[in-house]
């Protein structure tokens, strides 16, 4: 417990002082992201007031992760883990598709970013890297990852290697956009988030309590390094907290998808080392209501001709109907935090029950 409190500690400190000094930075070179305004064709909700708020704020998110992990190794002198270092490998890959993404929404002053096949290929990339590397790394035969599909631990469903593959990979990329298309209201996402790395955080610590490494019993977990995996999610949660500080709204800083792509790949990333696959809808239970917003509005518009939302994602209907945009935030986390409850009431159950 010392450790997840020292990593969560640093990360705090570190994003919390460090985002300021970015803000100035950028700041003053101008960096600031393209608005969308409304026009003939189409109403967008009324953001003027957020014009020349710098982005790319996922960098201070970043160096808060890493810092909050590899600070507390030395200090504690911990020898690293694999399965550390893959989330944190999957963090920072996906950051940086996502830093080129922001890049052309400051630089080049395109609001759309990279072209959604670019960004795709990109996350594909690093996804499947990260799942091929999660299956290596192996103690007394047991990998930071399992190719069995996995709803509080693993099940009998194990999938051979492409598949595997490909289920990490949608696993990832439906988490990092969910993220992603969460991002669009100051504080909505980054809070959304600290409460699912908190999760993850009770989730480690409870399998490294009850792991199969210390007692072969019935209800041990085979979840490999589970320590670690609580302090890279304390870490996150930590980076992320110190982020709302200067995010929530007014936001004087946005986390850009430098931020929303590496946190959801944190998220997903730890829901496959903790081998709670199936649980993700639930401990992401935000990110993936606001997903099937945009799939429903998409798909009815195709289908019918007529949209289902006055405008997707689900936060911006509300925008549209006049509601406040802190009211929305508060209120959508407050769904987050009944998603995330639900999610650890299962994952406590199954042990009470086994």
């Amino acid at each position: 417990m010392r450790l997840v409190v020292i990593a969560g500690a640093i990360a705090t400190i570190i994003s919390l002082i460090g985002t300021p000094i970015l803000i100035k930075l950028l700041s003053r070179r101008g960096y600031a992201q393209a608005i969308r305004v409304s026009t003939d064709t189409g109403k967008y909700p009324d953001h003027e007031g957020k014009r020349g708020t710098p982005s790319m704020g996922g960098v201070a998110i970043l160096a808060g992760v890493l810092g909050g992990y590899f600070i507390t190794h030395l200090v504690t002198w911990r020898p690293l883990t694999a399965s550390g270092l893959l989330i944190l490998f999957l963090m920072v890959g996906l950051g940086l598709v996502g830093l080129a993404d922001d890049y052309l929404k400051i630089f080049k002053q395109r609001s759309t970013g990279l072209r959604a096949r670019t960004k795709l290929i990109g996350q594909a990339v690093v996804a499947v890297a990260f799942a091929w590397l999660s299956l290596q790394f192996s103690v007394d035969g047991n990998s930071p990852a399992s190719m069995a599909v996995s709803f509080v631990r693993d099940t009998s469903l194990v999938l051979p290697l492409g598949l595997f593959l490909l289920w990490v990979w949608f696993l990832v990329t439906a988490t990092t956009n969910g993220v992603n298309l969460t991002d669009g209201l100051d504080g909505l996402a980054i809070g959304a988030s600290t409460m699912t790395f908190l999760a993850y955080v009770f989730i480690s610590i409870w399998q490294y309590g009850q792991n199969c490494a210390f007692a072969e019993t019935s209800t041990c977990y085979s979840t490999l390094n589970p320590l670690d995996l609580s302090i890279v999610a304390a870490a996150a949660a930590g980076a992320c907290f110190g982020f709302l500080w200067w995010n929530t709204a007014p936001a004087r800083i946005f986390m850009g998808d430098t931020g929303s792509l590496a946190l959801g790949g944190g998220i997903a990333g730890l829901a496959i080392l903790s081998r709670t696959e199936l649980l993700l809808p639930l401990l992401a239970g935000l990110f993936l209501i606001t997903t099937l917003s945009v799939i429903g509005q998409v798909g009815s518009f195709k289908l019918t001709g007529r949209r289902i939302l006055r405008m997707a994602p689900l936060h911006h209907h509300f925008e549209m109907l006049g509601w406040p945009e802190i009211q929305i935030v508060v209120r959508f986390w407050i769904i987050q935090g009944l998603c995330i409850g639900a999610g650890l009431t299962l994952f406590y159950a199954e042990w009470v029950r086994a």
